[in-house]
């Protein structure tokens, strides 16, 4: 009797192991299992409850320990973006000081040097005034380092112009146009300028390359021994074509063979040059001491009057500069907070992509678990005709029926 129902039963399962009822069958246990479990929430056991309590703590569990990870990688991500921003901040910070530190030392020079030139020339004094010019053409070859600017005789430029990047050397006027001129930088070949090396003291001169750094040259013999590795070098202002005291770059030491030389560094990169000033200086007479007291007073005045109006004048290229500065800023900021916020959404993309590759594979898994129970459960189920068998749940159930129905002992 009892093996006439067994043969009933795997005849049933035989059946509905068939490819057209497979489907079907693993649709309707899921559905009464579904049934079932809403019917039985619906009761307030004890054990239901119990059920409940430790299903939601096994998923707040798994939903903290998941989610580890995401937490750890998203603050390591924000501590490094927080520590890249404190990083380019302070490298900013050092970068001004070093300008400050350059331009005082300019100032001082400068200071000491026109003491000098007026206790020796007392017919005339020197009025400058910074205009702001842009580039409009930039000729990049190995041979030839120059720019154009959009100023010309028009606005009072002259052949031997100085022309600045902010307070550096850059070169100047060799050139002129009646709306453009062209300037010759010191990286160019033919360019040669008189400079002090500080705080040596030491004079020579330096020779473009034809790339961004100058070589120095000419320094009498025995001295170079006292050249430091980052020395500062300023226009000494030998010959009347540079203005004396403006900051050009730091030394750099260079092994050849043998041999050392000396290279300088440039303050300003010349091929990422926009704008630039360009130094007008204007002659004044200084009238004799004979005059009447009247034309020393207006003279006076007229003195304040155009200080204050270079003063005027610089403020307003300082501020349009800044403005310039700034649009660019947030133009990059924004291209910053782009890519991050895709980096973001990248990491995001990839996380939801695995979880769902890892919810395929488990239902794959458990897929492949229906389907041989339905034809194996019969060998691995324990019952009154297989001692050998387990229980319906367990770890050795599940490992039996995907072993086939084999028995490991």
């Amino acid at each position: 009797m009892a093996s006439s129902r067994d043969d009933f039963i795997i005849a049933i399962r035989s059946a509905f192991l068939k490819k057209s009822t497979q489907q079907k069958f693993s649709l309707l246990t899921l559905v009464f299992i579904s049934i079932f479990t809403i019917v039985l929430s619906s009761f307030d056991f004890k054990f239901v409850r119990f059920l409940k309590a430790g299903i939601s703590e096994v998923v707040y569990r798994s939903s903290f320990i998941v989610s580890i990870p995401e937490n750890f990688l998203k603050n390591t991500f924000f501590e490094i973006r927080e520590y890249s921003t404190f990083f380019q901040n302070y490298k900013l910070d050092k970068e001004e000081l070093g300008h400050l530190k350059s331009k005082a030392v300019s100032d001082k020079i400068t200071e000491f040097e026109n003491k000098e030139l007026k206790a020796l020339i007392n017919n005339y004094i020197l009025s400058s005034d910074k205009l702001l010019a842009k580039i409009i053409v930039d000729h990049d070859s190995p041979y030839l380092k120059s720019i154009i600017i959009n100023k010309g005789s028009k606005d009072k430029i002259k052949i031997g112009t100085n022309i600045y990047d902010r307070s550096y050397l850059i070169g100047r006027v060799v050139e002129v146009n009646y709306k453009t001129s062209r300037v010759l930088l010191l990286s160019d070949l033919n360019s040669n300028v008189p400079v002090t090396i500080a705080p040596q003291n030491i004079q020579a001169i330096i020779t473009g390359t034809g790339e961004n750094y100058g070589e120095i040259k000419y320094i009498k013999d025995g001295i170079s021994n006292i050249i430091l590795e980052d020395s500062i070098v300023y226009t000494s202002g030998t010959g009347a074509i540079f203005k004396s005291g403006v900051p050009i770059g730091r030394v750099k030491a260079v092994e050849t063979g043998n041999s050392q030389k000396f290279n300088v560094d440039f303050y300003s990169d010349f091929s990422q040059l926009k704008y630039v000033f360009a130094e007008l200086v204007e002659k004044i007479e200084v009238k004799n001491t004979d005059q009447k007291a009247e034309e020393e007073i207006s003279q006076i005045n007229n003195t304040a009057d155009t200080k204050l109006q270079i003063l005027e004048d610089e403020k307003k290229i300082i501020v349009q500069s800044n403005l310039k500065f700034k649009d660019e800023n947030e133009l990059l900021k924004i291209k910053i907070n782009n890519l991050n916020k895709q980096i973001a959404d990248f990491k995001n993309e990839i996380y939801d992509q695995k979880q769902i590759i890892a919810q395929y594979n488990i239902d794959l898994d458990e897929i492949e678990f229906l389907r041989l129970n339905l034809e194996f459960s019969h060998k691995c189920r324990k019952s009154f005709l297989n001692n050998d068998g387990f229980e319906v749940g367990t770890l050795e159930y599940k490992s039996c029926v995907m072993n086939k129905g084999q028995i490991n002992d």
